[in-house]
């Protein structure tokens, strides 16, 4: 099931990918206004816009549902301790405790200002 869920999830995120650089900007609707041909399509001068633009809706919905599919075979197949920092295989030295500081040999207590 799993598999199942990758290969969707790949095969829809490459379609989110291809129908957003369909895609026209903002400013190319001036050029149906003056004729560039657009308006003679086969969704109309404003169906094709609509149409990629519900496209890339609901692929955005698949791919947001299949994000979330995956995370959930990932959430199932977690086990505790095992965690990155539980396979490294690094040694942490041992700290020691910090040496005592020596008592000023001229009577005065440490941390005292000199006059």
């Amino acid at each position: 099931m799993e598999t199942l869920v990758w290969i969707v999830h790949i095969i829809v995120a490459l379609g989110v990918i291809v129908l957003v650089l369909l895609q026209q900007g903002k400013g190319a609707d001036m050029g149906a206004a003056f004729g560039s041909g657009s308006a003679g399509s086969l969704f109309g001068a404003s169906g094709s816009a609509n149409f990629l633009s519900r496209s890339t809706a609901v692929l955005a919905t698949l791919f947001f549902l299949t994000s979330l599919g995956l995370a959930y075979f990932g959430l199932q197949q977690h086990k505790p301790g095992n965690s990155v920092t539980d396979r490294t295989s690094i040694p942490v030295p041992a700290q020691s405790a910090p040496a005592p500081v020596p008592a000023p040999a001229n009577g005065s207590r440490a941390g005292d200002i000199p006059q």
